[in-house]
């Protein structure tokens, strides 16, 4: 697949994978030099536009090496990124760990995957078709 990007930043380097065809998500890079103080949160900035087609979504995790080792995570994860979107892509990041937390122009923030979507036409009905599981959630299936 194709995605037309734009960079803001030529000194950024384009989201990659890190194993091309082994990875599933392309890595990220902040465009910015930012202190995530304890239990703090920030728009990181990529200096990256993107045109996702539709049908398409683009979904940002968090890269979990930075969350086992320093508690940071993408705060609105899954971040959806909507194929309308031509603004420049932000990551919202938290620091859950309990030191502040460097980030640096070109470091490796968050993961972008890029997913197929349905559009939904609601079809609005009296009752549902039964199910095995039927109204059973939260936990009901045992911890």
């Amino acid at each position: 697949m194709k995605i037309q990007v734009k960079r803001l930043n030529k000194d950024i380097p384009l989201p990659e994978y890190q194993h091309y065809g082994e990875d599933a998500g392309l890595d990220l890079r902040s465009a910015e030099n930012l202190n995530l103080g304890s239990g703090e949160y920030s728009l990181i900035k990529t200096g990256i536009k993107i045109a996702i087609p539709r049908g398409y979504g683009g979904f940002v995790y968090p890269r979990s090496g930075l969350a086992l080792k320093h508690g940071i995570t993408v705060l609105n994860a899954d971040g959806v990124i909507d194929p309308g979107y031509r603004g420049e892509l932000g990551v919202i990041l938290i620091n859950h760990g309990r030191n502040d937390f460097k980030i640096k122009k070109g470091d490796r923030i968050a993961q972008l995957i890029i997913h197929k979507t349905f559009p939904i036409k609601w079809e609005e009905v009296d009752e549902l078709t039964d199910s095995n599981r039927g109204t059973g959630g939260f936990g009901h299936t045992g911890l």
